[in-house]
């Protein structure tokens, strides 16, 4: 028997940049199917017009480019079940929005807003679950007729049937169970004729041949919805899994005063992709293997028994653990390309490498990397209060000293300061400390003996001679 081919998706809304919570979606969406050698989907869900922005639709494959998540169908590459962005399939919906009303399973809703809400409010002080009452379900041709020619705009409401039980087994939840009579008729075209989600999500899902939706648990009282209207359509439904949300460290909807910037805000910021996919990859999602992986290893280690239903805590210092990860693992190519155009102007060509190795260690930005570029290489050296009173309390006797011991060691820090140790009787911290001040103005960093081979022996003795003036 010919194994099913492992088909998953993810379908952005584009009315912003895509925040963490959309990344992880998509990017345990692409790891499924890159494991099985299945197909990934990217589909635009742009319906709401009024939030949609052309902006957005670009940002998002962008985004997803430089996460390495490449999609096999979907825009701009193309694919037999397309269009791929949902304003363009409005003939596809209204095919079936006509297979349903042939089959009185849909009816027009021509209710007021500021009805509903009034129902709803009812209901709810009656400790009632809010749900549509089912008032224009029984209306007559003639009083459906007599109000479109009053020039009311009805919404389409899909009749739910009565006393039904909608089951079904969730990939991370297990068995779930919904009562129909709970539900109440809900809305699958607005009064503007644009398409509403449950309806344009669950037909695409069909129609491109989804096997496998991995979503927010926020979407788990849709699924019963959708189950609902593929059934009436007589469509393949897909398995459904619904992956807990992310939640900042006092247990809240994850936001940006937890630290939760959108992936564009991530990557201008200076994180790397590498980074990025190993947090998010483990962030709700159990790995055996605690090691840095690359995007073929982590799909490879991917299993869907492993994904929690336990909120996710967001953590920004084990975004910060996997950015030193990424960086100490990236090509000096790649390196010297992420710590941008300010510190190429700053380091000598014939230096790169040495430089990048130099900082690599210390650095997690390429704001740092830019720093370390003109601590080694801009003149003069400021000192900050605290150096200057490291320098002071060393003498200048002590300076002297490092002076004379420069010559033939400017290129080894460990034979100059064991040439300043010897003439000056110092050694330990009050030998390494003022020597490391006076030369990089700062009492921590890189190793000595990285840094000091790239300011030459002219800087040195400069910012030596420096420590000698009042």
């Amino acid at each position: 028997m010919k194994k099913q081919l492992i088909k998953t998706r993810f379908a952005p809304s584009p009315s912003g940049f895509i925040h963490m919570g959309n990344a992880r979606t998509a990017l345990f969406s692409a790891l499924l199917s890159r494991r099985e050698r299945g197909v990934f989907v990217l589909r635009i869900e742009d319906t709401d017009q009024e939030r949609s922005r052309e902006e957005f639709v670009h940002a998002v494959q962008e985004d997803l480019w430089w996460l390495s998540l490449q999609w096999q169908e979907g825009p701009v590459v193309g694919g037999e079940q397309g269009p791929y962005r949902q304003s363009e399939r409005a003939i596809v919906y209204d095919r079936y929005f006509d297979q349903l009303s042939k089959n009185d399973q849909v009816y027009p809703c021509f209710c007021s807003t500021q009805e509903l809400n009034l129902a709803r409010k009812i209901q709810v002080s009656s400790g009632q679950p809010p749900r549509y009452n089912g008032k224009c379900a029984r209306l007559t041709t003639a009083e459906i007729d007599e109000k479109i020619a009053r020039g009311l705009q009805p919404t389409l409401r899909f009749r739910v049937p009565a006393q039904q039980a909608i089951e079904f087994d969730d990939l991370v939840r297990g068995k779930q169970s919904f009562k129909s009579e709970e539900i109440g008729d809900f809305i699958i075209r607005r009064a503007d004729g644009t398409t509403a989600f449950f309806f344009c999500n669950a037909v695409d899902d069909a129609l491109m041949g989804v096997t496998q939706v991995l979503r927010g648990e926020d979407h788990l009282t849709n699924t019963p919805r959708q189950l609902l209207i593929l059934d009436a359509l007589g469509m393949e439904k897909p398995q459904y899994g619904h992956i807990s949300l992310i939640v900042g460290h006092d247990g809240s909807p994850l936001s940006k005063r937890h630290g939760s910037r959108s992936i564009r805000e991530l990557r201008e910021q200076g994180y790397l992709p590498d980074a990025v996919t190993n947090y998010l990859a483990r962030l709700g999602h159990h790995y055996e293997n605690e090691a840095y992986m690359d995007i073929d290893q982590l799909a490879a280690n991917f299993d869907v028994t492993h994904l929690g239903r336990s909120p996710a805590r967001y953590d920004a210092h084990q975004l910060l653990h996997w950015q030193h990860q990424a960086l100490a693992r990236a090509s000096l190519s790649d390196v010297w390309e992420w710590m941008g155009n300010a510190v190429h102007d700053l380091v000598p060509e014939d230096q790169r490498a040495d430089f990048i190795e130099a900082i690599r260690p210390n650095i997690g930005f390429p704001e740092h990397a830019l720093r370390w570029a003109h601590i080694v290489y801009s003149d003069p050296l400021l000192l900050n209060d605290q150096a200057r009173e490291i320098v002071a309390g060393a003498g200048k006797h002590f300076f002297t000293y490092a002076l004379q011991s420069i010559g033939g060691h400017a290129q080894d820090f460990k034979a100059f300061s064991k040439a300043v140790g010897q003439l000056s009787g110092v050694k330990g911290k009050e030998l390494f400390l003022p020597l490391r001040v006076a030369l990089t103005g700062e009492s921590g960093g890189p190793e000595m003996a990285r840094l000091m081979p790239l300011m030459g022996e002219e800087r040195i003795r400069a910012r030596l001679e420096a420590c000698l003036v009042d």
